[in-house]
């Protein structure tokens, strides 16, 4: 644990922190305000910092279904709510933070195509990342930013080598590209060329989090996440794949197709419980020193990894309920048939790995329909 000085804002002088980041120790406290503090990332983030002991506050505005839905968990959990958007300067608390935990977006990869706008996507992703370094920058405070693996170009993804097993798509060894082999992708995959519309506007955000940190001292961390998933996520097909399916099962409502890649449903994604990502976080800002300037893919690796194939017979075998499965062989825009994380820089600096498997992290999902039916239906299954 440690202490570090931080500047008085707008001054350039030091002042003491008040307290080391992770989990306090000799009563040291530090005050966390968690963006996006109503989704589910966030809400699940900011309620596990408040557990450790620290002042958080939670900032969103509420756009994303179901996130109305944690306010009342977020108040529970001690932890201070302010409605509020990243794209609005004024919006911001006007007292200083010691961390900036920055895990607002607009979630989906789709977003922007099909004759939508992509200005909301751009404005939140981008100018609202900028807005939140400025309010670090103002306040000296510290900056973990969640990005995705979504900043990997999707032509060279879909040109991986992969093999057709019975249920899955498998990664071959032998790869085209370096950063990519049988364990997945890792942080030295090219970044060249094409991503989609909201890749683009999370790796413009790691240039800026670099920036900023070498202009202005601020100590900074960039998380590549992969599909990030457990209970309380209020999931959808681009965004959330695992607890809509665990859902749409549980509730017995249909509506679910294998769409791609011949309609087979043997698409591959490694998928992270939010507690294994919340114990990197408490790594990460409990040593600052040592994770500043890291940028890290970070997943389920090979090993926490399921095809939707998969994932609907574990969803059978878990709620005991089975449903129809359409079936539609035309890939979509921006889809890819294999993502799985190699998260050996991470693991190599500081020991850290997923300790929840999937079929672990799909019955956490499955306990927490099963305890919250009325609140979640609504939502889950519209």
């Amino acid at each position: 644990m440690y202490a570090r000085p931080t500047e008085e804002p707008g001054t350039g002088s030091r002042r003491p922190a008040d307290t080391a980041f992770g989990k306090p120790s000799n009563g040291f406290t530090v005050s966390i305000l968690v963006t996006g503090g109503a989704g589910f990332v966030g809400s699940n983030l900011a309620m596990k910092m408040k557990g450790d002991g620290h002042r958080v506050v939670a900032l969103d505005n509420l756009k994303r279904r179901g996130s109305e839905l944690n306010i009342a968990r977020l108040a529970e959990a001690g932890v201070e709510f302010v409605h509020g958007d990243i794209r609005n300067k004024e919006d911001f608390p006007s007292e200083p933070f010691g961390l900036v935990l920055e895990c607002s977006a607009e979630p989906s990869v789709t977003a922007g195509y099909g004759g939508d706008s992509p200005e909301y996507l751009i404005n939140t992703n981008l100018a609202g990342t900028i807005n939140c370094l400025e309010f670090a920058r103002r306040h000296a405070s510290d900056f973990v930013f969640l990005s995705t693996s979504r900043v990997y170009p999707m032509a060279k993804l879909s040109n991986l080598r992969y093999s057709e097993g019975e249920t899955r798509f498998e990664l071959e060894g032998k790869q085209p590209f370096p950063g990519a082999s049988g364990h997945g992708i890792s942080e030295e995959f090219p970044l060249g060329g094409a991503r989609s519309l909201y890749g683009a506007t999370k790796l413009a955000s790691e240039m800026f989090v670099e920036e900023y940190r070498e202009a202005y001292g601020i100590k900074a961390v960039v998380n590549r996440c992969g599909v990030v998933t457990g209970p309380w996520q209020m999931g959808k097909v681009d965004q959330g794949v695992f607890a809509l399916w665990m859902a749409r099962h549980y509730f017995r409502a249909g509506n679910l197709a294998y769409i791609g890649y011949g309609g087979e449903g043997k698409q591959v994604r490694d998928l992270l419980h939010i507690d294994d990502l919340f114990d990197l976080v408490r790594l990460q800002t409990g040593d600052l020193e040592t994770f500043d300037g890291g940028i890290f893919n970070v997943g389920g690796g090979k090993d926490v990894s399921l095809s939707l194939r998969e994932t609907t017979e574990l969803c059978r075998e878990i709620s005991g309920n089975e449903i129809k499965i359409g079936s539609d062989p035309e890939t979509r825009r921006a889809d890819i048939p294999v993502y799985i994380t190699d998260c050996g820089k991470i693991t190599e600096l500081c020991g850290w790995r997923p300790k929840r498997g999937a079929e672990a992290t799909m019955r956490d999902i499955f306990e927490w329909i099963s305890s919250n039916e009325t609140l979640v239906k609504r939502t889950l299954t519209a």
